[in-house]
């Protein structure tokens, strides 16, 4: 794997509906650098697997993880029930996990050269995959704000579910994040964490755009 020098490299953490990929989005829009949402992978995948009319092999998923393309995960099918199912067993396979992880890793230390550098968000990215990054956030928020967001999100999309049952599928993933034996989910002791339980979008990437901007003035001189 190539590794680009001189980039601008972030990588956040976060339990699910604390704003973390908002955030990401923002950070990649202002700095130019490449986004990529970690877990969109593991349900890109999982949605192979689920459509596909005959067993896929190791070799064949490691091509399709290695040919993804940015746009491939933005697919709002990813979001599906079946999608997240088969999503979740997949993480659990080493093999597949390890391919994954390369994918990663390049596009965090080798983005496309139309980019400044990138931002990863995930569950291990500031642990696991950007042990090195540049800058470093776990993003978090009280669950009832994240419950309530990921309740007007599904709404949007018309599923029919209760603010109670967001609330309890939040609770049960946030334990399986953290408790899982693969990378858990955790706080690095180098991560800086940013609380948005009372902070706009707006308000939380002004708060995260500032840290940055003060260590980029230092390395660099100016931004």
């Amino acid at each position: 794997m190539n590794i680009r020098k001189n980039i601008i490299t972030v990588a956040i953490d976060s339990p699910a509906a604390a704003g973390a990929g908002t955030q990401a989005k923002l950070i990649s829009q202002y700095y130019n650098l490449m986004y990529l949402d970690t877990g969109k992978i593991y349900r890109l995948i999982g949605k192979l697997i689920l459509k596909s009319k005959k067993k896929l092999t190791y070799k064949i998923i490691k091509k399709k993880i290695d040919k993804i393309k940015i746009k491939d995960l933005n697919s709002k099918s990813l979001l599906d029930d079946d999608v997240a199912l088969s999503a979740s067993k997949i993480a659990k396979n080493k093999k597949i996990r390890q391919f994954v992880k390369n994918f990663q890793k390049k596009c965090a230390y080798d983005p496309p050269l139309k980019y400044a550098g990138s931002v990863l968000d995930g569950r291990d990215i500031t642990s696991v995959i950007m042990r090195q990054a540049m800058f470093k956030f776990y993003i978090t928020a009280n669950i009832k704000v994240r419950a309530e967001r990921r309740f007007r999100e599904l709404r949007k999309l018309k599923k029919k579910i209760t603010l109670l049952d967001v609330e309890k599928s939040l609770k049960k993933r946030d334990y399986l994040d953290k408790n899982r034996e693969h990378s858990p989910l955790k706080k690095t002791k180098d991560s800086i964490l940013i609380n948005t339980s009372k902070l706009s979008k707006k308000a939380s990437f002004k708060k995260i755009k500032t840290i940055m901007d003060k260590k980029l003035k230092k390395i660099h001189g100016s931004i």
